[in-house]
């Protein structure tokens, strides 16, 4: 599996959030923005789901209507997606990669919404907590399971969809009655995540995954997106409901066709890791994200004093199989009022930032609300985090030794390189009070650090910091969570804040 998460330092940035205004310009706002994302160090951007939805413009793209329309047919009340035109997505695309930026495309293959028309199947309604309990016998519904696509006329593809390519619905028209509806002859896959029974349906008409047709057609669709855009990977969405069989051919079968490797992240949200790395199996076909790692923030955001730093990352993906982890703190399904809603206290974002983009493991993504600050999402802006990206592009490197030997007081230090000029750092975080007296950190950095000074960029440092004939510095800091250090010439040329030594 391609993974150019893995290339020196690479970072994603998510390059969206739920409540983007509806406009049709996001795609050029981020072709605008490629320069200065080369600048911050970023390496590849998670486009959002550039397909019609629908909803139309007002559809973030989840809401999956017609996969070969890009902004290009006037279907569901415009031409234009949320983000944009067809062209418009093109041109954000190589804008990014003339800036060496790769470029992710979210692909939502679990469900359809918005059928052109309605159909009589026979079908039986499940209880909701549990999918394997029939409310009743099958018996008829009329179903929104017919998708003709009449905008698009049949240019580009012209497969028609009906009720012998789903498995489920969530709505029977003729009773007005909102359910789930497993279609006569269909059976939920095995291969899923087992809450509510069976977690296969989540929304929609879901696709059957199982049938021939199907299958055929999102391989083709799938193909052809890739070849026609140029993107460089895919971020798979809503995995935890789609068969684990289904994604290991698709992805054998698109890598085939395409004739290279292909970068791809999954979203299985569920915070256990044993599931993670159950699904990820022997084979490695895919990354992906660190949901334990998120809720490992969460709760750390609310414990306040009581938070253990020590064991924070035990329990995650990253620390299990750093290689294949897509590291994260917020995205747009964890923001304010969204279904999987687990904000991130804004205080402790600095600290769970420094955790992703300074350390060695996983390929961190950063939150575009975290990054610029979002006033329709609600999101500030993290003050800390073009610091932080900057010590990580041109400083976070060499090996890492680990100090997580307090709940209330850890560190780890960036031993640097020769390839990067006064690169090393060293990280210290801490719930300690020291409003009346500092807090001390004793670390070895080697002997052939010594005689060197260093100063804090980020916190409350205590002075410069001398690296004894020994090897040893004694790190001072004040009443501050999180504290980097770097070395004196690395600190005295940083872009990103002002340094008076």
């Amino acid at each position: 599996m391609a993974d150019f998460g893995v290339q020196l330092n690479g970072t994603m940035l998510q390059g969206f959030s739920w409540n983007l205004p509806p406009d049709g310009q996001h795609w050029r706002r981020l072709a605008r923005l490629a320069p200065r994302l080369a600048d911050e160090g970023f390496t590849s951007v998670w486009m959002p789901p550039a397909y019609k939805g629908t909803q139309g413009m007002q559809d973030v793209g989840y809401g999956v209507y017609d996969l070969w329309d890009l902004g290009e047919f006037d279907q569901r009340g415009a031409v234009s997606t949320k983000y944009g035109t067809r062209e418009d997505y093109q041109n954000a695309i190589d804008a990014l990669h003339r800036e060496g930026i790769n470029v992710l495309a979210d692909v939502v293959l679990n469900h359809k919404l918005g059928a052109d028309g309605t159909q009589r199947v026979m079908a039986t309604e499940v209880a909701r907590d549990n999918r394997n309990y029939a409310l009743h016998r099958p018996r008829p519904i009329t179903a929104w399971t017919r998708y003709t696509f009449p905008g698009r006329a049949g240019a580009l593809d012209d497969f028609t969809w009906d009720y012998h390519h789903f498995d489920a619905v969530d709505y029977d028209v003729s009773r007005e009655r909102e359910g789930i509806f497993l279609l006569e002859g269909k059976h939920w896959d095995e291969d899923v995540d087992h809450e509510n029974g069976n977690f296969d349906y989540l929304m929609g008409a879901d696709l059957d995954l199982d049938n021939a047709q199907v299958y055929q057609q999102l391989v083709r669709w799938g193909t052809w997106y890739i070849n026609e855009t140029g993107v460089d990977g895919v971020r798979l969405d809503a995995i935890k409901h789609m068969s684990r069989k289904f994604y290991l051919r698709w992805l054998n079968d698109i890598r085939r066709s395409l004739g290279r490797e292909l970068f791809c992240v999954g979203e299985y949200w569920l915070g256990d890791v044993g599931t993670l790395m159950h699904y990820l199996g022997d084979e490695k076909a895919m990354s992906l994200f660190d949901v334990p790692l998120h809720f490992k923030f969460f709760h750390a955001s609310y414990d306040g004093a009581r938070i253990d730093f020590q064991h924070i990352l035990q329990g995650t993906l990253v620390e299990a199989d750093p290689v294949h982890t897509v590291t994260f703190v917020d995205n747009h399904d964890t923001q304010p009022n969204q279904s999987l809603e687990s904000t991130v206290a804004a205080w402790f974002k600095p600290v769970a930032y420094s955790l992703i983009l300074l350390r060695e493991s996983g390929y961190p993504c950063v939150f575009f609300a975290d990054l610029y600050g979002l006033p329709n999402d609600k999101i500030p802006a993290v003050a800390e985090l073009p610091l932080l990206l900057e010590i990580r592009r041109r400083f976070a490197f060499g090996k890492q030794t680990d100090m997580f030997d307090d709940p209330d007081l850890v560190a780890w230090r960036r031993s640097g390189d020769d390839a990067h000029e006064n690169s090393g750092c060293v990280v210290i975080l801490s719930s300690r009070d020291g409003s009346e007296k500092p807090v001390e950190k004793t670390i070895k950095m080697g002997r052939k650090h010594a005689g060197e000074k260093w100063i804090c960029v980020l916190g409350e440092g205590r002075g410069p910091v001398k690296v004894d004939e020994n090897g040893r510095a004694k790190f001072v800091i004040g009443n501050t969570m999180l504290s980097v250090f770097l070395r004196t010439k690395a600190a005295r040329s940083l872009n990103n804040i002002p340094i008076l030594i």
